[in-house]
Parts: C-alpha cells; sequence; structure tokens
C-alpha cells in the first residue's frame, strides 16, 4: 500500500516507518523541513520525503493522489502559544480538506485516553482533534494511548532523570493518580497493523498496558528495574507551578513541556478494555519488562528517535532549519581559530562526539556553569545531552545546541544556540585544504548583545583554543 505519515520526525513517526518498510509498503513521509528528515530516508527506494506544512494549506499541494492510508501523528504537546487548541484544530482540519482530495481510505490517529470529565487542555485537544478527523469520505481508526514508555519518550527520560538523581524525592500529590502505561513497541504494533484492517474502520480503541499503578508506582519500578533504593515521600502543598519547576530544575525537560506534563499528571488516565488485543494479535508488555526493554536499546546506542531532538525540546527553533544554514556576515562578533589537522578522520570523528557524555574536551567546568546559568534564566541547560553519542543529523539535538547542518563527507558541522541569549549564535566545524576552521558567530541583539559579547570575550580565548587544540590532537 501507499502510506503517508505526517508528524515523520517525531518520537511515534519515525519509529513506525521502518515497521511500515518491513510490510512491504511505499511511504511518503511529509516533513516542515527537509533537512530534517533521516538521511536513510533517501537511501530507500520505498519513501518518498515532501516538505509541508498543515498550517499552511498551500504547501500541501505536493501530497500525491494515490494514497490508500495516511497516519495522522501531529502533536503540539509543548508548543510556546497560549492558543495551542486553536494550532491543533488548524492542523487537523487543514490535513482533511486536504487529504479528502486524495484517494485515501483509511486515516489512522493516534489520541490520548480520555474516559474522565475533567481533562487537561492537551487532553482535550486531542479530543476535539478526534471529531475534527471524522470524515464522509475516508475510514477513521483512532488509538487512544495514555503514557509512553520507551528508550527517547519525554515521560520514560523523565523518570529515569528522577529515579538516578534523586534517592530520596518529596513529590508533589499527583504522584498518586493511576495510569496504564504502554510501551512503545506496543504502539507501533498496534499503528501498523492496523493500516488497511477494514475491520477497524470508524472505530477508536483505548490501547494500554496490563497494569494499573501510580505515577509513583512507576518510580519506584523503574528504580527495582536499575537495582536502585529509592524513598517518595508526597506532599499536598505543591502547586502545579512548584511541580513544574520541580521537574524542570532536576530532569532535562523544558518548563514548557513540564507544565504541559504536571497538567495532564493530575488527569487519570484509564482505557476501556476492548477487544483490539485479541483483534491484532498484541499482548502488550508490564511496565517493568518495557523499562529493561528501553535499557537494552540504550546500552545497544540504539535508540531510534528521543523527543529532545523533537523541536518540542528546543529554546528558540521552530521547524526551520534551513533558515539558520546561511550563518550572517554582517552585524556579528566572531571568533575565528584555525589549525593544522594531523589525522583528518580522528578529528571528525571527534567533532561527532563533542558534547554529551563526551563533553567539549576543553573548560569543562565553565560549560557546565554556561549551563547551570542557561537554566536559572529559564533556558535548556546542558541536561538534554545527545540521542546518539557518534552521530549526528540535522535537527537532533547537542546539549544547548542544535545540529543545523551535520555531513561527515563534507567535514562539516554546523550548530544553532539554543541557550538564553540576548541574540542568535553558531558555532561551527569544518575541515578545508588540511586545516580545521572553527569559527563561533554572535549576532547580537541591542545594546545588551553587545555587552554580552565583550563580558563573555576573556572567557573565548582559552576555551576555544583548548578546544580546537583537542580537536586536532595539539597540546594546548
Amino acid at each position: 500500500m501507499n502510506i503517508l505519515v505526517t508528524g515523520a520526525t517525531g518520537y511515534i513517526g519515525k519509529r513506525l516507518i521502518p515497521f511500515l518498510l518491513n510490510e512491504g509498503h511505499k511511504v511518503v513521509c511529509v516533513v516542515r523541513d527537509r533537512l530534517r528528515a533521516d538521511k536513510s530516508y533517501a537511501k530507500d527506494e520505498n519513501i518518498y520525503v515532501i516538505e509541508g506544512d498543515f498550517l499552511k494549506p498551500e504547501t500541501l499541494e505536493n501530497i500525491p493522489i494515490k494514497i490508500d492510508v495516511a497516519y495522522y501523528l501531529i502533536h503540539s504537546m509543548s508548543n510556546s502559544s497560549k492558543d495551542f487548541e486553536s494550532l491543533e484544530a488548524r492542523c487537523a482540519t487543514n490535513f482533511k480538506n486536504y487529504i479528502e482530495t486524495t484517494e485515501v481510505k483509511q486515516v489512522i490517529y493516534l489520541s490520548g485516553i480520555t474516559n474522565e470529565k475533567e481533562l487537561s487542555k492537551h487532553l482535550q485537544s486531542r479530543k476535539n482533534v478526534e471529531s475534527l478527523l471524522e470524515s464522509k469520505t475516508y475510514a477513521l481508526t483512532i488509538f487512544k494511548a495514555g503514557i509512553i514508555v520507551g528508550s527517547g519518550s519525554s515521560s520514560f527520560e523523565i523518570i529515569r532523570d528522577l529515579v538516578e538523581k534523586l534517592p530520596f524525592m518529596i513529590a508533589p500529590k499527583w504522584l498518586n493518580t493511576k495510569t496504564q502505561p504502554l510501551a512503545v513497541r506496543d504502539v507501533l504494533a498496534f499503528l501498523s497493523k492496523a493500516a488497511g484492517n477494514e475491520k477497524l474502520f470508524n472505530n477508536s480503541y483505548d490501547v494500554f498496558g496490563p497494569e494499573v499503578i501510580t505515577y509513583k508506582e512507576m518510580l519506584l519500578q523503574f528504580a527495582e528495574v536499575r537495582e536502585l533504593k529509592r524513598y517518595i515521600l508526597t506532599v499536598p502543598v505543591m502547586t502545579p507551578k512548584l511541580s513544574s519547576y520541580w521537574l524542570y530544575f532536576v530532569t532535562s525537560t523544558s518548563y514548557k513541556l513540564a507544565s504541559s506534563l504536571v497538567d495532564s499528571m493530575g488527569v487519570q488516565i484509564i482505557g476501556k478494555p476492548s477487544n483490539i488485543n485479541k483483534m491484532l494479535g498484541v499482548t502488550p508488555l508490564t511496565y517493568k519488562e518495557a523499562v529493561a526493554l528501553a535499557f537494552e536499546k540504550i546500552e545497544q546506542n540504539s535508540i531510534v528517535s528521543s523527543w529532545k531532538d523533537s523541536m518540542v525540546s528546543s529554546g528558540r527553533l521552530r521547524n526551520q532549519l534551513h533558515k539558520y544554514v546561511n550563518v550572517p556576515k554582517y552585524g556579528c562578533f566572531t571568533d575565528y581559530k584555525e589549525r593544522q589537522v594531523q589525522d583528518a578522520e580522528k578529528t571528525v570523528n571527534k567533532i561527532w562526539a563533542i558534547g554529551g557524555k563526551t563533553g567539549w574536551y576543553y573548560g569543562t567546568i565553565l560549560w557546565r556553569l554556561r549551563g547551570y546559568i542557561d537554566k536559572l534564566f529559564g533556558g535548556i541547560g546542558l541536561r538534554r545531552g545527545r540521542t546518539s553519542p557518534t552521530e549526528l543529523d540535522a535537527g537532533d539535538a547537542l546539549d544547548f545546541w542544535r545540529v543545523i547542518f551535520a555531513d561527515k563527507k563534507q567535514q562539516k558541522l554546523l550548530l544553532y544556540a539554543e541557550m538564553r541569549l540576548p541574540g542568535e549564535a553558531w558555532l561551527e566545524f569544518k575541515i578545508e585544504e588540511g586545516l580545521l576552521k572553527q569559527t563561533a558567530t554572535f549576532r547580537p541583539r541591542g545594546l545588551w548583545g553587545r555587552i554580552y559579547w565583550y563580558s563573555v570575550l576573556p572567557f573565548h580565548g582559552f576555551i576555544f583554543s583548548g578546544m580546537i587544540n583537542k580537536l586536532v590532537n595539539v597540546e594546548a
């Protein structure tokens, strides 16, 4: 079948595409920015990548007419707009209006479990999208999931941060809220097996794990899997705002995403039983099994996707990487350094391993201090790290940077700063004619931007010199 996947660079989309290809389908991926499409997509003749933004109907004309099944995987969990509900509604409406002009027979939507009377804003928005996607020209299949557990998922990484960093926790009362976590492997099984299945046409199903547990129990069971002893005391006095700050400062999440999660975690997420497991032959894993499986992927360095690489973790960008590829030259300050390269391959590999657990090769304490300061002022800090320890692609998060361009053959890496700054910053590494050229570019915003540049200029001298020296194996 010809299958359309929206949200193709998102957490679920990137994992679903290989499932569909393995089933022999041809996949059309709709992305807002082609630079963010996985490089492996270009190598498979059964994948066709097109640019399109469902907030801009005029950009959708390249979507082919011959589509059998379409997946709607567009969400705005931590959209900075206060009016994200209307943005999600516009996306869904534009998608429906256009997809109705194709030959599509089935649309599959991954929503959230919404069985409570009082819902969070995000869950209410999901429910609203369900009704907006209903159509007389195609069949709609809806899967409603709760907490998704898998390597790289936001919930998994937040719980991991809490469990591995805090032996004792004083936590908000919403940790006693009940939920039914579901392994990402099972989510993908439901989604992939539903394609073209007429028995599921115009039906909605809650999909969930076999256990009803609280968030507190999730933390404690996670600790058991990791063979850690943890103690949790829940208190009723922690407001939603304090809870959001608690998650923000302890974990790698952004404040906006923390606020969205706290808003949703106060709502009980219990699914309605159905025969969907039997119909599709899916036996959901227990929570502990899902956690153990996630760590197998982590230990094998085979994490397919991470919420940190999604633009929901971005401090500044919104899916328009191509706007930042051309580094400005006018009205900017630059710190340029070059060194003779002794071993180009070794230097490139060092560059591609920069950040995360590897660090920045020189002045580690100062890089960490900059991260703490950024976090203090509402930025993302260094806690995002990186998904892969050795590979980088456009769109990947890298500590408080975003990868804008990465090409090992061209021996060039370009990063854009997502930390709090009175301006914009780029960091570029490229090897030309046997020289490693390292350029830090800063475009100030007003007087404060210029003051900032001159205040950090003394540190640039030895931090950037030390870093490039380490990259080319030259003693400082």
